[in-house]
């Protein structure tokens, strides 16, 4: 909106101009979306209080969680409204990558708004059928792919081709037809909400990835999407050009925003959780980001920590159920450490230092060597 004044007075206000360029802009999300968060963060844990709209820990955890219990949950509706407002402050409207972003984003946290309803309401950790939830997220999952493979939000030469890292993009890329792309988007959309929300298991160790992966993909959206001058740096560095894609640089610098915002609240020991409503939409945004952007095969390697924390999961379970034993002492992986006698600060620490390491990876995988 803001974004759009500006352009309608830049000819009679001097300096409005400078509101055209994706970097000025990207800066003024991330702070908008920060002081959002900041200024709403003391009413909401105030609010949920008064409400009783406590978090409810699991019997079977860590015997340390057990004075988390009643800590406010579903915070993560605080990163939506400040991630929405701040996007929509400063973004251009007319853009579909963005509108497609905001639709993955608040359809996925409706659905974990409906998962966390449902376990306060009962007082225990059964919300939302698996199945539902599942469900809800491949039909908004589907609904926003097909939008962005068959209609304009990716060009045609581009938009059905996958980009392998370490491969310069423009001499070698794989072809898929559109069915089996759409499945593969989803399915990266699915997987990443979900191992978002496994890893949101101790005080910002979800978030402070997150913050990570957001950054890491503001570069990675402004390089796609960006020409300076005559300067075509997705070209350059081997890269697929999305038009477009720099909105999307916007998007993230709103979304690392408002988790720094959370995360001041969200730091052991916890004022608020996050619950499923901002964690399964978090990790839509970052998988929609890295969909549009093309660098979906690089996302494993930029959110390496929810890649080993949902394997860790998958494997325990599926260990479990064929030999009725169990690798880790308790999964999610951090649980494992947690039942070592690690104290919580150092796992998340520690867990922060392996994300900042695989996103240095991956930008290093997409960039320098192609």
């Amino acid at each position: 909106m803001l974004f759009h004044l500006f352009h309608a007075l830049r000819e009679r206000v001097p300096g409005a101009n400078i509101f055209r360029y994706v970097s000025t802009r990207v800066g003024l999300a991330t702070l908008t979306s920060l002081l959002i968060t900041f200024m709403v963060a003391p009413w909401f844990i105030r609010r949920a209080r008064e409400r009783q709209l406590g978090e409810v820990i699991r019997a079977d955890g860590p015997a340390g969680h057990a004075a988390k219990s009643g800590t406010p949950t579903m915070g993560g509706a605080l990163i939506i409204l400040a991630l929405v407002s701040a996007t929509v402050l400063w973004c251009d409207l007319r853009s579909t990558l963005v509108w497609l972003a905001l639709l993955v984003t608040v359809g996925y946290g409706a659905i974990g708004f409906l998962d966390d309803y449902l376990k306060l309401s009962r007082k225990n950790k059964k919300g939302l059928p698996g199945k539902l939830k599942l469900a809800g997220q491949l039909v908004i999952g589907a609904v926003a792919m097909i939008w962005l493979y068959t209609g304009d939000g990716l060009p045609p030469e581009i938009r059905l081709r996958l980009a392998l890292p370490l491969v310069n993009f423009h001499h070698l890329s794989l072809a898929l037809p559109v069915g089996a792309y759409v499945a593969f988007a989803v399915f990266v959309l699915m997987a990443e909400s979900n191992a978002v929300n496994l890893t949101d298991g101790l005080d910002g160790l979800a978030i402070g990835p997150v913050i990570i992966c957001a950054f890491t993909l503001l570069l990675l959206s402004y390089a796609a999407g960006t020409t300076l001058r005559d300067f075509n740096i997705a070209n350059y560095l081997g890269m697929p050009h999305v038009p477009g894609a720099g909105e999307l640089a916007v998007f993230c610098g709103a979304m690392g925003g408002a988790g720094i915002g959370f995360l001041w609240f969200n730091t052991h020991p916890a004022q608020v959780f996050m619950g499923d409503v901002g964690a399964l939409a978090l990790g839509g945004a970052i998988g929609f980001v890295a969909l549009a952007t093309k660098t979906e095969l690089s996302l494993p390697l930029i959110g390496g920590v929810f890649v080993v924390e949902a394997l860790s999961d998958i494997i325990q379970v599926g260990y479990y159920k064929r030999t009725g034993k169990r690798i880790f002492l308790m999964a999610p992986i951090h649980h494992h450490f947690e039942k070592l006698g690690w104290p919580e600060s150092r796992i998340v620490v520690r867990f922060w230092i392996v994300s900042f390491a695989c996103a240095i990876l991956g930008l290093i995988t997409t960039l320098k060597v192609r």
